[in-house]
């Protein structure tokens, strides 16, 4: 790990928390895969809010798998793409119940083998749930990554790649919970509030400014 990549975690642990929680609320893997899911291009905020009420309806893994997929169009209606997302979440709950008795598989191969279960949500579930170093690469973390010089690729899974070679194991999950943080506070999109980063200083973006 370089020296600049060292002061760029320190002061990340230093400004935000060390310790990491996943924004979406669940209590079994099985609600924290399904919320993940639905999460795909929508807030956080928003998924809670539909899964309070859905996780209620739908108790655990095996009433999912026996729900009505148009019912459950109604259900997350407020949730971008519910038509791909209702029919994932169904027919990946099945796949749950009948391929992996009931319980949500730990390898990234058995998770990105469901149906609408990519790198990413494989990843949340990895490092949540089994407590395995992995890196969820979202928007905030593309383009974090980026501005900050640790990756140069626009595609997740190599961006993953880049930054499990400069990032030390510890940091890999916590990572993305303070980036997140990062990206809607100071660095975001469209007006990045560089004068007010704790990061300027070391930033290889300002160098493009």
């Amino acid at each position: 790990m370089t020296k600049r990549t060292k002061s760029i975690l320190e002061r990340l642990d230093e400004r935000y928390t060390t310790e990491f929680r996943c924004s979406l609320n669940y209590t079994t893997p099985w609600e924290l895969l399904a919320a993940t899911m639905l999460s795909a291009q929508c807030t956080d905020e928003r998924v809670n809010i539909v899964t309070k009420d859905l996780f209620v309806k739908y108790p655990d893994v095996s009433a999912v798998a026996h729900a009505d997929v148009k019912e459950m169009e109604q259900d997350i209606r407020s949730i971008g793409f519910y038509h791909s997302k209702a029919k994932n979440l169904i027919e990946t709950a099945r796949r749950v119940c009948v391929d992996f008795g009931g319980e949500v598989p730990s390898s990234l191969e058995e998770l990105t083998s469901l149906p609408g279960v990519g790198r990413k949500t494989a990843n949340v579930i990895r490092g949540n749930i089994f407590h395995e170093p992995s890196i969820v690469v979202d928007t905030h973390v593309k383009r974090i990554s980026q501005r900050l010089g640790f990756t140069k690729e626009t595609e997740p899974e190599k961006i993953e790649y880049d930054l499990m070679k400069v990032l030390p194991k510890d940091h890999w999950i916590v990572y993305n919970i303070q980036i997140i943080t990062f990206g809607r506070e100071i660095c975001t999109a469209r007006a990045p509030k560089c004068s007010e980063c704790f990061l300027q200083d070391i930033c290889k973006s300002k160098d493009k400014r």
